[in-house]
């Protein structure tokens, strides 16, 4: 029997992101949930190339025995294209996506998966993750060392292990599936599985539509304080005869479908779409004819004072209100800044300084050549005695809730830098150097 796919896919930046890092995909054959990362490192870049590469092998229509290379090949594209953006703009060294993506090939549908976005099956009314996270809790309840409900709340929760990021290689999970009519499949971003429980999921998808799926289920997200993008696809799996299955145009949603994104990306091939992004508007009309504003033109060289008695009553008004602006304006930016400068204070790291542990306050980077944070403690406890693992974390700076929490932190690196120093270390610790 050959199968298709009737689908929708709805993304939204949130309500506290000031944009939308996510891209998401519907398209006869395939989908994609690509959540980007970096803020001011452009992760809407990463997540729309990745977008934009994946769907180029929707197109090249590759035979059943090249899906799993097909996609492989596309990661790694997707790679190349986000290193070469990074080469070229060294301000954005940061940005990374993470990707999920199904692929059908008649009965058949091909996995490929990095980071935390997640896809899953609903098939005979049961619901189930077909994706693995790769999230440092994730390793922690592999492990046994935290069960699947605390790893829900953990502070590091959104810790990942695996991302592509145009610098390091990246190693994907691949798989090939059993594709059944009456499937439904869901891929979204940890926007919507960080507030909405399997439980909802499961009771969501199981009735309607795919398009008020998608809008219900972002809906929810909102309704829960949505403290991150939200990008949802979902798609239904239909005999072809079907007259109830999508076209053969695809939708693309979020980062990947804002011109301003894809004109920073002159050098990749972006998909058309079938139909506009909800959530960016049309751009008003051009206006034609004659100005019809009566307001007249104020030349920025002139000393406009309440002691000049040339101006009119209509252009003295509008100096009142443009100084209004002004003063308005200028107590926001003293909010804002006084507002950053609370959160700032509150923001805790560990991370490594001349390799040792080491404590923060503020946040990892810089901006404009300033650093975000400075150093609060630094440890006796050597990031080279640390198992791999755990030095890595540091590397990157594992962020804490407060100053005890990262002093607890620290704490606990200090124990596993002790244990590898043991005659028998546990698995993954450096090995240790013999004085002769």
């Amino acid at each position: 029997m050959t199968l298709a796919l009737r689908y929708a896919a709805r993304s939204d930046v949130g309500l506290v992101r000031s944009g939308n890092e996510d891209s998401g995909y519907a398209g006869p054959r395939l989908l994609v949930v690509a959540d980007g990362m970096g803020g001011h490192a452009a992760g809407e870049l990463a997540s729309a190339a990745a977008v934009a590469r994946l769907a180029e092998l929707e197109q090249s229509d590759p035979s059943p025995d090249g899906v799993l290379s097909g996609l492989t090949d596309a990661i790694e594209q997707a790679g190349t294209s986000i290193g070469q953006v990074v080469q070229d703009n060294p301000d954005l060294a940061g940005m990374g996506t993470t990707v999920t993506a199904l692929f059908w090939q008649g009965e058949r549908v091909a996995v490929v998966h990095v980071g935390d976005s997640r896809a899953y099956l609903l098939r005979d009314g049961e619901l189930g993750q077909i994706t693995h996270d790769h999230t440092y809790v994730q390793t922690l309840v592999d492990a046994g060392r935290i069960s699947a409900e605390e790893a829900a709340h953990h502070p590091r929760r959104s810790l990942l292990m695996r991302a592509i990021d145009g610098v390091q290689p990246v190693e994907a999970d691949l798989s090939v599936r059993e594709a059944r009519g009456g499937d439904r499949y869901l891929l979204c971003s940890d926007g919507l599985t960080g507030v909405v429980s399997d439980e909802e999921l499961a009771a969501v998808l199981s009735d309607g539509e795919p398009t008020g799926v998608v809008i219900t289920l972002v809906e929810l997200a909102l309704s829960r304080g949505a403290p991150d993008n939200v990008t949802v696809v979902v798609a239904d799996v239909l005999p072809r005869d079907s007259a109830a299955h999508s076209g053969d145009e695809p939708v693309v949603v979020g980062a990947a479908g804002e011109p301003r994104v894809r004109s920073r990306l002159p050098q990749i091939r972006f998909p058309d779409d079938a139909q506009p992004d909800p959530n960016r508007p049309e751009p008003p009309p051009p206006v034609s004819g004659p100005p019809t504003s009566e307001i007249p033109l104020i030349d920025a060289q002139i000393d406009v004072t309440p002691a000049q008695s040339g101006l009119s009553p209509r252009t003295k008004r509008i100096v009142r209100i443009v100084i209004g602006v002004v003063a308005v304006l200028a107590v926001i930016a003293g909010t804002v800044t006084a507002l950053g400068a609370v959160w700032w204070s509150n923001q805790w790291y560990v991370g490594s300084d001349a390799g040792r542990v080491t404590i923060y306050q503020g946040v990892p980077g810089s901006l404009g050549g300033l650093p975000l944070q400075r150093t609060t403690e630094v440890t006796e406890t050597q990031v080279a005695q640390l198992p791999v693992f755990d030095a890595e974390l540091i590397e990157r700076g594992i962020a804490a809730d407060s100053l005890d929490d990262a002093r607890r932190i620290a704490d606990e690196m200090a124990a596993r830098a002790a244990e590898c120093q043991r005659p028998r270390p546990p698995a993954g610790c450096p090995p240790v150097e013999i004085e002769p």
